[in-house]
């Protein structure tokens, strides 16, 4: 098992790119990630994180990241004003998605902000991301706790320091050009629909 402090170390890309799963900060909270395009690692991690009928989110360094992912486009386009940034949008997406959407036929995606973390996706692609923690417990503020729940059973480990400040993503559902807040997290929108600054 491998453990680092630089989310774009080599080894970690390596890793992911050859079907790895491991632990990194986020641009809200320690996730557990793999490359979203490898089905099999996919399985596996929601298999660590004993993890049923309820996918993640998926993070990309672009829209043309998950449009590549092969979510349609159209459904991108609307959230790019939210972007890049800590808010997770609900995209509908297809039965060729099966493994990844667990039968809800959407996702919610984001593209962060965070310098480092844009790096690492551009090198390589996007990723499932879903908390460091099992269903009910609470979410790893550090590497120590990130251990303590999943041991050796993950690849690798990226340590960021203490993130227990950090709030999740804020997750929203645009539907008829209505914003549908479905978790307040870490950006703040108004009743219009605009992001509080």
């Amino acid at each position: 098992m491998f453990s680092t402090e630089t989310l774009t170390d080599p080894k970690v890309i390596q890793l992911l790119k050859s079907g790895g799963v491991g632990v990194i900060p986020t641009d809200t909270v320690y996730g557990l990630v793999c490359r979203a395009a490898d089905e099999v690692a996919v399985k596996q991690l929601f298999t660590i994180k004993k993890r049923e009928g309820s996918p993640g989110t998926i993070i990309a360094a672009s829209v043309d990241q998950l449009a590549g992912l092969g979510l349609k486009k159209r459904y991108l386009t609307a959230d790019q004003e939210f972007w890049p940034g800590a808010i997770s949008v609900i995209v509908p997406c297809g039965e060729e998605l099966h493994y990844l959407h667990m039968g809800l036929n959407s996702l919610a995606v984001r593209v962060p902000g965070n310098e480092e973390l844009q790096a690492l996706l551009r090198s390589t692609g996007p990723l499932m991301t879903t908390s460091a923690n099992h269903p009910k417990e609470p979410v790893a503020t550090n590497i120590e706790e990130a251990k303590q729940y999943f041991g050796e059973r993950v690849n690798f480990y990226v340590d960021g320091g203490n993130m227990d400040s950090r709030p999740p993503s804020t997750i929203i559902r645009i539907v008829d050009d209505a914003i549908e807040i479905i978790r307040e997290g870490a950006v703040k929108i108004n009743e219009n629909g605009r992001i509080e600054k």
